[in-house]
């Protein structure tokens, strides 16, 4: 635990608890979210090839995820954490400009 604290700049034990916590929930949340939409556009393994599908599915997922990630993580007390997370892998992926004033 002490390595995860100095690593995520986190203060106390339940911080870096609440950060597992959260990761964990907004993982299960993004899929549970996702598969009323494939649903609703249509998409299902029995309609579509699993080998395209799927993809898509985790290409839908991702969205939902990076959306909902500061939006759970500030139920836990973790909005800060979260919100720059979600800043430093945005423009790790070239996405950094979307947070430029």
């Amino acid at each position: 635990m002490d390595k995860l604290k100095e690593r995520w700049g986190l203060k106390t034990t339940w911080d870096v608890v609440a950060v597992l916590i959260v990761f964990a929930i907004n993982g299960s949340f993004s899929a549970w979210v996702a598969k009323p939409i494939t649903n609703f556009l249509g998409l299902s393994p029995g309609t579509l090839n699993p080998w395209i599908y799927y993809p898509l599915r985790i290409l839908l997922i991702f969205p939902i995820y990076q959306t909902t990630l500061p939006i759970v993580g500030w139920l836990f007390g973790q909005f800060k954490f979260f919100w720059e997370f979600e800043k430093k892998f945005l423009s790790r992926l070239g996405l950094g400009f979307l947070f430029k004033k």
